[in-house]
């Protein structure tokens, strides 16, 4: 492509897309799904580039009122805790929450510790808890070494949560890389009318994949051209 014709493409790339035919909710986000909520905590310090997020169901208790649920994983190999227990039993009792890959552990024992406190007998008279905790790798833009994750970044994600969704750079999306360049956190949400009932279908991503030539934007493959642009600047 010529620098004209590179600009072109890049000015019609720069109007957000609209997937599909369906309208959106009023908020365009998971939260318009009724009674969601959602919250992040976000460490933004030098070399720690990170954070948590958890999507928090309708339900006070959870663990009490349990949630059904189901998953699909399509070429993953993702480190994350209690995604057995779900497919095996359909169900979800805590938040779900998502960090960097070497933070699970420390929000699984949050998410466990908040369980108890909630539900003393926890592990004695009633049944352990499914701790469920997603990753993606921030490694690239964050030293990840730093095992900056702690329950108190758990418990600020959660006091933070609301139906007002807060996207890009932020909680657990503030270390991601999409296409090779800056991935985040994104949601949306569509609503559909099956006979004479209207639901609300919500969506969040956590991107953190691709190259950059693989890009598609509204219909069109701006990589090459971004390629070019950001080697003229090298």
């Amino acid at each position: 492509m010529t620098e004209p014709q590179d600009a072109a493409l890049l000015d019609a790339c720069r109007q957000l897309p609209v997937v599909g035919l369906l309208p959106a909710g009023p908020r365009n986000a998971i939260t318009d799904v009724a009674g969601l909520r959602l919250g992040h905590c976000t460490l933004a310090d030098g070399d720690l580039q990170t954070g948590v997020t958890v999507l928090i169901p309708p339900q006070d208790n959870p663990f009490m009122h349990k949630l059904p649920a189901g998953l699909a994983v399509i070429n993953g190999f993702g480190k994350s805790a209690g995604l057995v227990q779900l497919a095996e039993l359909g169900q979800i009792e805590t938040p779900i929450a998502l960090t960097n890959t070497f933070g699970v552990s420390a929000v699984v024992q949050a998410q466990i510790a908040q369980c108890i406190a909630a539900n003393p007998e926890c592990g004695r008279s009633l049944p352990t808890v499914n701790a469920l905790v997603l990753e993606c790798n921030d490694g690239y833009l964050s030293d990840i070494q730093r095992m900056a994750m702690g329950p108190a970044h758990y418990q600020a994600a959660l006091d933070s949560a609301s139906t007002d969704v807060v996207q890009g750079a932020v909680g657990a999306g503030r270390g991601m890389s999409a296409f090779q360049l800056k991935g985040g956190i994104g949601s949306a949400s569509r609503q559909v009318v099956v006979g004479e009932q209207r639901y609300t279908v919500g969506a969040l991503v956590l991107a953190n994949m691709g190259k950059l030539a693989d890009l598609r934007w509204g219909g069109q493959a701006p990589g090459a051209a971004l390629e070019r642009r950001l080697q003229a600047k090298l």
